[in-house]
């Protein structure tokens, strides 16, 4: 399989423990290595991101209700927006019918 897209390449130095760890959980040999490191990176750059957003939101509370501002541009008429009416019939009844 080959990149059809351009990556930077970075330099990184383990400690003895953790190069040890990897080698177990994605062994070179196996050339899953690269993706693994990926997603574990894509993974702490992710809650490092909503950590800062939980933060944000600790300092600025959003108010509890809604206000008019919040409902602009919102289509009442939407038939996705309302909730699910139930027919006459039960779920087992559709399905014998089925």
């Amino acid at each position: 399989m080959y990149i059809l897209r351009y990556m930077k390449q970075i330099l990184l130095e383990l400690d003895d423990a953790s190069a040890a760890d990897l080698e177990r959980v994605a062994p070179a040999g196996k050339r899953v290595r690269a993706e693994f490191i990926r997603l574990a990176l894509r993974r702490a750059i992710d809650l490092a991101l909503d950590r800062a957003t939980e933060q944000a939101y600790r300092q600025a509370p959003l108010p509890i209700g809604l206000s008019p501002a919040d409902l602009s541009g919102w289509d009442p008429h939407n038939r996705l927006a309302k909730p699910a009416t139930r027919s006459g019939r039960s779920r087992r009844a559709r399905k014998r019918v089925a």
